[in-house]
């Protein structure tokens, strides 16, 4: 909770503590125990901790994206859900409809992208001092692992998960343009048979549906779909890998720490050498 609360926090942390946080985060997502009990954990009202986990990972990205564009905490939030995907399990409606609104915000972006990047071939007055806000290819990177994320999902607990099924099914029209994509075709085949699934199946169910009578349809389907018609793809795993140096970040880190923390000891500002004022 202490960790969650620093990266929900992100805008009034530095980013040596938010760095931290998602460090230790990404160390225990390697560990499959800890992605399934965060499930199993229900101490909060009607959400479990590993719904709120997703939650609170989902709006850092979404944060870094619009504000501080950090490649390192998108490569790390990433790596967390990664490797949290196969063991999500009852995701609550509002972490699965978080999921898909974050791969609608970077489709956004991908197109925004793509059209700046053809005017600027074009050659049209003014854009050759416009550069896009991303990388296509970077941009392109974080696409795949979202749905790499969700295809994994779906491939290893799709009948854990049926508010995932509904809230894929409610945007369906989001992911048309990937489906011929080359980037994206192969992991795209599996949310077409979701798709095409269940589309089927609600049509059968005839019209105007509620909500209940949807959940209904999706819960008796995810029963009923043979797991062979879904593709296996190689586990997500990622590993926490330190750099070359790693004490010219975490000497500098822990000392701040401590000068900033007081205990009775004090130490001239002036006199600071190892690390900026800024980074406690």
């Amino acid at each position: 909770m202490p960790i969650l609360e620093i990266l929900y926090h992100v805008e009034e942390r530095n980013s040596h503590h938010v760095y931290m946080a998602l460090i230790i985060l990404l160390i225990l997502t390697e560990d499959d125990g800890f992605n399934r009990s965060i499930h199993e954990v229900r101490t909060l009202t009607e959400i479990s901790l590993g719904s709120l986990l997703i939650l609170v990972v989902i709006r850092t990205i979404q944060f870094n994206m619009t504000r501080t564009r950090d490649k390192y905490l998108h490569t790390n939030c990433l790596a967390a859900l990664a490797n949290m995907s196969a063991q999500f399990r009852c995701l609550h409606q509002y972490a699965a409809q978080r999921i898909i609104s974050l791969f609608a915000l970077l489709s956004k972006k991908h197109n925004k992208v793509l059209e700046q990047a053809t005017q600027s071939l074009r050659g049209r007055p003014g854009d050759s001092a416009t550069l896009p806000d991303y990388d296509l290819s970077v941009i392109e990177e974080v696409i795949r692992m979202m749905l790499e994320i969700i295809n994994s999902c779906l491939a290893t607990s799709l009948h854990h998960n049926p508010n995932l099924v509904y809230a894929l099914l409610y945007k369906r029209e989001l992911f048309e343009q990937f489906r011929m994509h080359p980037s994206f075709q192969d992991i795209m085949q599996n949310l077409d048979t979701v798709i095409s699934f269940f589309s089927q199946r609600l049509e059968q169910a005839g019209s105007d549906l509620s909500v209940e009578r949807v959940q209904e349809v999706i819960m008796k389907g995810a029963q009923a779909l043979p797991k062979d018609r879904l593709k296996k793809f190689p586990e997500l795993k990622f590993k926490y890998v330190e750099e070359d140096q790693p004490e010219d970040f975490f000497i500098p880190y822990v000392w701040s720490l401590v000068f900033n923390s007081g205990v009775g000891l004090y130490w001239s500002p002036q006199g600071v050498e190892l690390f900026s004022m800024d980074s406690g």
